[in-house]
Formats: structure tokens, C-alpha cells, sequence
């Protein structure tokens, strides 16, 4: 069995429009013990991370204490929404999940982002088959993988989950077969 545990990362700084470089704000910096202790009794073999900051600031305490190296995976990245904000952000989202190959000029649609983040996941449990492994992470991206083993997972549960970070999501897999997806809300203990 091979277990995936996609870590959403902790709460960023929204001041900051630089989707590589947000940061995470002092609530998101404080959030990330949270990740340490969930994860600290499982048997890690590897931590991977989005290249974006907020994702990879989200499991290096984690990682540090482990004693892993956190491998950069370009395609777990978060969505490109546009080269500019975009203010109604709740609009936009809807309107992606409500179609799947809808994006804006300079943007990736849910469609793009799912692909390249299941080809990733694919990579990982080739890579690591039989081991445990950490993955920093992101909302949208990480929700584009529910939908695709589970295609109950819409609009509806994207809202549900919006403002949760820290997030894990643990997939549970069997060579390529999804055996199970389980959500933890690290909030509620």
C-alpha cells in the first residue's frame, strides 16, 4: 500500500499577489505545527512539495525535524489563474468547476490542472510504491485530484473546504488503483 498525504498549505498572506512567493501569515506560520504533529507518529519516507513558498514553508518544520530533504515537484503547483488578481475569486471558481475546461486568457483550466497534477501523482507512487510520502500542496490542485477518483467531489465540497489551512488529504493506493481517500480537518481536535 502506498499512502499520499496532501498537505493544503497553511494560511498565506494575501497582501501578496506573487503566487510563487506568498508567504504564509502569522496565523499560517503558528498553523503549521498542526502538520508537524499529524504527521509526526506516520512513517514518512519522503516530502514533496509545489515549488510555490506557502506550500513548502507548510511541511519544512516537518521535514526538518524528520531529517528529509523536500523535493520540489513542478507539477504540483497551484493553478495559473491570469497574470493579474482577480477580484471575484468565488465568481471565477465556480464558473471552473461548473466547466472544466474554462480559464481566462493567460490561465490553465480545472481540466489542465487535474492532468498535470494526476501525472505527478502517478510519478509519486512509481517512485515511492509501498512507501509513505508527503506532498505540499494547494487547494484547488489538491481538490482537482479528489474530483478525479471521486467525481462526487464538486463546487459544492470546494466551498466546503475553501477557507480550511491546514488541510491533509491521505490517498490510500493499491500499485495504481485509489483505494480510499481520507480527509482529516486539523482544526477539530
Amino acid at each position: 500500500m502506498t499512502n499520499v498525504y496532501f498537505i493544503r498549505h497553511a494560511e498565506p498572506n494575501y497582501d501578496n499577489h506573487d503566487d510563487m512567493t506568498r508567504e504564509l501569515s502569522e496565523k499560517g506560520l503558528k498553523d503549521r505545527s498542526l502538520v508537524t504533529a499529524f504527521l509526526q507518529d506516520k512513517q514518512i519516507d519522503a516530502v514533496l512539495s509545489s515549488p510555490f513558498k506557502r506550500a513548502v514553508d507548510t511541511v519544512r518544520e516537518f521535514a526538518k525535524r524528520k531529517g528529509l530533504e523536500i523535493e520540489i515537484v513542478e507539477d504540483f503547483k497551484e493553478r495559473r489563474i491570469d497574470n493579474c488578481w482577480i477580484e471575484d475569486f468565488k465568481g471565477f471558481c465556480k464558473k471552473q468547476w461548473e466547466d472544466f475546461s474554462f480559464k481566462l486568457s493567460d490561465g490553465e483550466c480545472l481540466l489542465e490542472v487535474q492532468e498535470r497534477n494526476i501525472r505527478a501523482l502517478k510519478d509519486v507512487f512509481k517512485k515511492y510504491a509501498g512507501k509513505n510520502v508527503v506532498v505540499g500542496s494547494h487547494g484547488t490542485a489538491l481538490s482537482t485530484m479528489i474530483n478525479y477518483y471521486d467525481k462526487t467531489f464538486g463546487h459544492a465540497q470546494f466551498e466546503e473546504i475553501r477557507g480550511l489551512m491546514p488541510w491533509v488529504v491521505q490517498f490510500c493506493f493499491d500499485g495504481e488503483d485509489c483505494v480510499e481517500i481520507r480527509k482529516y480537518n486539523l482544526f477539530e481536535d
